[in-house]
């Protein structure tokens, strides 16, 4: 069951589930997407109290104050484990655009972030999928939004599996209805503004974002789908080269979303990574996979 609650002056849908009394762990999708996407993991980190969030401006939550921005969607995630009365330190868990978001807060909050574990996270490199970058070109993208059928929704879940049986009925019904509220194309754009051109992923908030992650480590565990085809695996040189305390791992024949193609794989290398975490630190989070 999903609800929603007031976090830092946006109304954002959330879906809890887990221990209540377990260690937070904290999901974050990608852009444009929406907390469904970490559905698979909710059973498997049941050890835990597992909190998944629309981003605001995406999925369905309302769209915070101002513009949208990497910083304010962090702040944002913050008020929303504020709002659920949650302030322990959380296992923070990103795909794509979320995992940027889940470094920039572990950044920003170091004190509520006990680990990160990224999936395919943007922020590592300037390479990114020529459907996103035409986006950013203004007007342009602001049109091609506002045309999104069920063949361009269609077509766009296809480019994030390997599995063509992902690309179900259900996921694309979701995208249709997603992209035709309001705030969708309004933040979906001023995202891709700030993050990007048409050349690709802009170098200023790479650099920034990944010297602040650096100067404040959190242990990290980056994993990426050897087939991605929104951001290379290439770009896991990066993460293993600029952040400390960092784990990296390939999943074979797999795309940009793990957590959902290989659910078990990506939530027992997560649970290990926290639990190891726990072992080094001598504090709790050693929970198995659906206990």
């Amino acid at each position: 069951m999903t609800r929603f609650v007031d976090a830092g002056g946006a109304r954002i849908r959330v879906r809890e589930s887990g221990d209540p009394a377990g260690e937070p762990v904290l999901l974050l999708h990608g852009i444009g997407r929406s907390l469904e996407d970490w559905d698979p993991q909710h059973e498997l980190l049941a050890g835990y109290r597992v909190i998944a969030a629309d981003l605001a401006g995406f999925g369905y939550s309302g769209r915070a104050p101002g513009r949208a921005s990497l910083a304010s969607l962090a702040d944002t995630a913050l008020a929303t484990l504020d709002a659920l009365g949650e302030t322990r330190p959380a296992h923070v868990m990103g795909n794509s655009l979320g995992g940027a978001v889940a470094l920039l807060l572990s950044t920003r909050a170091p004190d509520r972030v006990a680990t990160l574990v990224l999936a395919d996270p943007a922020g590592f490199g300037a390479e990114v999928t020529p459907a996103l970058r035409v986006l950013g070109v203004p007007l342009l993208g602001r049109f091609l939004l506002g045309r999104m059928d069920a063949r361009a929704a269609r077509r766009t879940e296809r480019s994030l599996f390997v599995d063509p049986s992902l690309v179900t009925d259900e996921r694309v019904r979701r995208a249709l209805e997603i992209a035709a509220r309001p705030e969708f194309a309004q933040t979906f754009l001023e995202m891709i503004t700030e993050l990007g051109t048409v050349r690709g992923v802009r170098a200023g908030w790479r650099s920034a974002l990944l010297a602040a992650a650096a100067k404040a480590p959190k242990p990290t565990l980056v994993v990426w789908g050897e087939r991605d085809l929104i951001l290379p695996v290439s770009q896991l040189r990066a993460a293993a080269r600029e952040l400390p305390q960092v784990t990296t791992h390939v999943f074979g024949r797999v795309g940009h979303m793990p957590q959902i193609e290989v659910p078990e794989r990506f939530a027992s290398l997560a649970l290990e990574h926290i639990g190891r975490t726990a072992r080094r630190t001598g504090v709790p989070g050693d929970v198995r996979a659906g206990t």
